[in-house]
């Protein structure tokens, strides 16, 4: 059911193209959002995280705050201030990625128009994403997969798989 109703969100939000709303992503539906600042929101206690892009080829105009898996050297970055970031060490390219289509402009989430690029895009001044917050991501993401971002409660860091470990940020 939790896969049926994703598809039906990311179908109609690719059918609108915009959303102006607060987003929940959650078995509940009930589930209240953390602040009014919170553009997108996951439940708590998931077992997933959000996917990276993975590129072969570098944006070449990105706006800051871009994440990637960069294929050429298998590292995820961000870019910032006009510079790639790079947030792990090598790691390991995904596997199966072998779809190298062009799918268009994406979808902007929080704005009708937006001058960044991207699968979606979320462009709102005053509202924010909270990553899928997972409990402990060491022992309850069994098959991480390389491009994989969340937010781990145990030690209260973001977390990167780059393919081959768990990279932490605070």
């Amino acid at each position: 059911m939790k896969k049926i109703h994703l598809y039906i969100v990311v179908l109609s939000t690719f059918l609108i193209n915009t959303v102006q709303a607060q987003m929940i992503i959650a078995d509940d539906e009930n589930l209240p959002i953390t602040t009014e600042s919170t553009l997108l929101q996951f439940e708590d206690g998931q077992t997933r995280g959000i996917i990276l892009p993975a590129n072969s080829s570098i944006p070449t105009n990105p706006t800051n705050g871009t994440f990637i898996l960069d294929l050429n050297d298998s590292k995820i970055k961000m870019y910032q201030n006009k510079i790639w970031v790079e947030l792990t060490d090598r790691g390991r390219n995904p596997t199966n990625d072998t779809n190298s289509e062009d799918i268009g402009d994406g979808v902007i989430i929080g704005d009708e128009t937006s001058t960044a690029t991207g699968v979606v895009v979320f462009e709102a001044k005053d509202k924010a994403i909270v990553l899928p917050r997972v409990q402990n991501v060491t022992t309850d993401i069994i098959s991480p997969y390389p491009g994989m971002i969340c937010y781990d409660i145990a030690s209260q860091t973001v977390a990167i798989f780059d393919g081959v470990s768990w990279n932490f940020w605070s």
